[in-house]
C-alpha cells in the first residue's frame, strides 16, 4: 500500500492530547444528534396511530424514513467532511437537528389537521437523518485529526458509545416530556440541545483540509466495501435482537425481555471502555477475529436457550462480542485510502450498518414464518460466520 494511503491522519503536534475529555470534546456532538433523534423515537408512532388515527404502517413510515435519509446522504456528509472540513460537517449536522426540532413544535401547532401535522413530522425526521450523517461524520473525522492516528480506534470506539448513549437517553427522556407538556415541548428541548451544540461547535478550533486530489466515489467504495460487508453481517445479531426479542419472548411465554438489550448495552460499553486499546496493540483483524468469536457463542446461546437467564447471557456476550467488531475494521477501513479521504471512507463504512438494519427486518420476518422465532438467531450465526470469512480473506494480504 501507498503512503497516502496508509499514513498518519493526524499531525505531530496532536499527540499525547487524546486524553478521554479531549476526545469526548469531539464525539460528545454525535451524541447531540443520536439524542435529538431518540428524544421523539417511542412518541411519535402512536401520535401518528393513536392521536392522528393513521395506519401502523404510516406510524412505522414516520421513523424509518429518518433512517434512509441517513443512509443515503452518508456518502454526501463524507464529502462535506474531506473537502469543506470537519468542522462545517458537524455545524450543518447541529443546524439541521435544530431544523428538525423547530419543526416538531410545528407539527404539533396543526395537529388539528392531521395530513399537514403527518407531512411536516416527515420533513422533520429527514433533517434529523441528514444531521446524523454530517453531525457524526464530521465529529468522528475531527476527533481522529485532532487527536491522531494512532488513536483512530479510540475516537471511535467513543463515538460508538455517544451513540448508544443519546439514543439510550433520549427515548425516556422523550416520553416523559410529551406526557408531561407535549409534542412541542420535545421540539423545544432539541432546539436547546442542538443549537447549543451549534455555537460550542463554533468556537472549536478546525482542522486542516488535508490537500491532495481526491478519489472518486467509486473508488473509495471499492476500497472499504469488503469491510463495511463484514461490518453488516457482523452486525445482524444485534439487529434481529432489537428487533424480535420481544415477540421471542413472548412465544415462549417468558418475561423480561426488555432485559435483554439492557445486558446487551451493558457488555457493549463495557467492552468499548476496557478493551478498546486491544486494536492499537494487536491491529483490527485480529480483534475482529476474537471479536466475532465471542459474538458467535453468544448468539449460539440466544439460538439454543431454553430459559430467559440463558437468552439474557447470551445477549450479554453478543453484546460484549460486537462492540469491537465496528472500531477494529473501521480502523483497517481508513487505512485504504488516502488522508484526504477518510471522511468520505467513514461515511461509506458506517452506512453499511444502517444497510444491515433495514435488510433485515424483512429476511427474518420471513424465516419467523416458515421456522418460529429461534430461526433469527441461526441467521444470525450464519452471517457472523461469513463475516469471520470476509476478515480471514482481507487480512491476507496484510500477512504475505
Amino acid at each position: 500500500m501507498n503512503q497516502s494511503a496508509s499514513g498518519s491522519f493526524g499531525t505531530p503536534s496532536s499527540r499525547g492530547r487524546a486524553s478521554p475529555r479531549h476526545i469526548f470534546s469531539f464525539v460528545y456532538f454525535t451524541f447531540v444528534c443520536y439524542l435529538s433523534i431518540g428524544l421523539p423515537l417511542a412518541v411519535l408512532p402512536p401520535y401518528v396511530h393513536l392521536r392522528m388515527g393513521y395506519s401502523d404502517v404510516l406510524a412505522g413510515l414516520v421513523i424509518s424514513i429518518q433512517y434512509i435519509a441517513t443512509l443515503v446522504s452518508r456518502p454526501w456528509a463524507g464529502r462535506i467532511s474531506d473537502h469543506r472540513g470537519a468542522k462545517v460537517s458537524v455545524l450543518w449536522g447541529m443546524a439541521a437537528c435544530t431544523a428538525g426540532g423547530a419543526l416538531l413544535i410545528a407539527a404539533d401547532a396543526v395537529q388539528s389537521i392531521h395530513w399537514i401535522s403527518f407531512a411536516i413530522l416527515v420533513v422533520s425526521r429527514l433533517f434529523l437523518g441528514v444531521g446524523e450523517s454530517l453531525g457524526s461524520t464530521g465529529a468522528t473525522l475531527w476527533g481522529i485529526t485532532s487527536a491522531g492516528a494512532e488513536n483512530t480506534a479510540r475516537v471511535i470506539g467513543f463515538n460508538g458509545i455517544s451513540t448508544y448513549g443519546g439514543m439510550a437517553l433520549g427515548a425516556p427522556l422523550g416520553v416523559v416530556l410529551d406526557r408531561q407538556w407535549g409534542l412541542a415541548s420535545i421540539g423545544i428541548m432539541t432546539i436547546a440541545i442542538a443549537g447549543g451544540s451549534f455555537l460550542l461547535a463554533l468556537g472549536k478550533k478546525s482542522v486542516l483540509v488535508e490537500p491532495g486530489e481526491h478519489l472518486g466515489f467509486g473508488h473509495v467504495l471499492g476500497r472499504v466495501a469488503p469491510h463495511g460487508m463484514g461490518l453488516a453481517l457482523g452486525g445482524i445479531s444485534y439487529s434481529v435482537l432489537a428487533t424480535f426479542v420481544t415477540l421471542f419472548y413472548a412465544s415462549r411465554h417468558w418475561d423480561g425481555a426488555a432485559l435483554c438489550l439492557t445486558a446487551f448495552g451493558i457488555a457493549f460499553i463495557i467492552a468499548r471502555v476496557f478493551f478498546i486499546h486491544t486494536i492499537d496493540h494487536f491491529g483490527g483483524f485480529p480483534v475482529a477475529r476474537a471479536s466475532l468469536l465471542v459474538e458467535a457463542f453468544g448468539t449460539v446461546l440466544l439460538w439454543r436457550a431454553f430459559s430467559p437467564w440463558m437468552a439474557l447471557g447470551g445477549a450479554a456476550v453478543c453484546g460484549f462480542g460486537l462492540s469491537l467488531i465496528f472500531p477494529a475494521l473501521g480502523v483497517e477501513a481508513v487505512k485504504r485510502v488516502p488522508e484526504f479521504n477518510r471522511g468520505t471512507a467513514l461515511g461509506v463504512y458506517t452506512a453499511f450498518a444502517d444497510v444491515s438494519f433495514f435488510l433485515v427486518g424483512p429476511v427474518a420476518g420471513a424465516l419467523i414464518g416458515f421456522y418460529g422465532y429461534a430461526s433469527v438467531f441461526l441467521f444470525a450465526l450464519i452471517s457472523i460466520v461469513a463475516a469471520m470469512g470476509i476478515v480471514l480473506v482481507l487480512q491476507r494480504p496484510q500477512e504475505d
